[in-house]
């Protein structure tokens, strides 16, 4: 089974989102992420969605996905070369005492702290999936309090578009 990430032009209008993650509910696929937003074109949003599978079941997937009426255009960008990104906020445990330790972490991932407490750090780290888990694999040992990621977005590379 194969990772590919689907970009999907839709109208900007209530209820598409869920009409969209209704179809593979019902085609029993499962969405890795999702992540939506507004597009170059005024009344239109982009959707990133990355689900696994094999060939023949991306291919059902984009056959159903341009059946449904608010989508303008279904592209597996997987196959091209794209930039692709994910941010995650971690709230870790940091006693003063640990905070030099944590920084030197924070530091290495190019990733930066957003905010500080008493006895707590946010960090932002932004990067491909791989990056996010091994900030968050290192951040384990300090206690991570609270934790939100925000799926994946991806572009195609250079004069390419979707």
């Amino acid at each position: 089974m194969r990772t590919y990430t689907i970009a999907v032009l839709v109208n900007d209008q209530p209820g598409v989102l869920q009409r969209v993650s209704g179809l593979f509910g019902r085609r029993g696929f499962n969405i890795d992420s999702i992540t939506v937003g507004a597009s170059e074109e005024i009344g239109m949003s982009r959707m990133t969605i990355v689900t696994s599978g094999d060939e023949r079941v991306i291919e059902q997937v984009e056959r159903q996905l341009n059946k449904l009426i608010d989508v303008i255009e279904v592209t597996c960008i997987s196959a091209s070369p794209m930039v692709a990104r994910e941010l995650a906020f971690i709230k870790v445990m940091a006693e003063a005492s640990m905070r030099p330790e944590i920084l030197g972490v924070v530091e290495t991932f190019r990733a930066s702290v957003i905010d500080i407490g008493t006895h707590s750090l946010i960090i932002q780290v932004v990067g491909e999936r791989g990056k996010i888990d091994a900030m968050i694999e290192l951040m384990r040992p300090y206690g991570i309090i609270e934790l939100t990621r925000t799926g994946m977005t991806a572009m195609v590379r250079g004069n390419h578009q979707q």
